[in-house]
């Protein structure tokens, strides 16, 4: 398995090397829930886990391949967010931001601008 950091989705999130591995460490456990999205690619889904840090409660979310269950990053919110607080098709906010986050990701695939590590 592989998650996939695109280099505009980390600056955009501001997520500095220590927040990368706590993203990293919370994707390994597996533990999240599938969310309903909108324009998603085929063979895809999201997924929202729940995390606490020393710094409160937090948000990630990841675009799943679900033939290689590769992860692709894309959110990293605090739960006091806008975004953060109600990750949901339901939230405009969610569906604005998540329509522009996944044609950054394109963007990054098709020009090599991104970082795979290897779980």
């Amino acid at each position: 398995m592989k998650v996939i950091f695109a280099k505009a989705i980390l600056k955009k999130e501001n997520i500095n090397a220590q927040e990368k591995e706590l993203i990293l460490k919370a994707f390994k456990k597996g533990i999240f829930i599938i969310i309903k999205g909108n324009n998603l690619p085929s063979n895809s889904e999201l997924i929202k886990i729940y995390m606490t840090t020393i710094w409160g409660a937090r948000r990630i979310v990841f675009l799943i391949d679900t033939l290689t269950k590769n992860g692709f990053f894309l959110f990293y919110r605090s739960k006091n967010d806008l975004l953060g607080e109600n990750i949901s098709i339901k939230n405009n906010l969610f569906k604005e931001i998540l329509k522009k986050y996944l044609l950054l990701l394109n963007s990054a695939l098709r020009n090599k601008e991104y970082e795979i590590i290897e779980i």
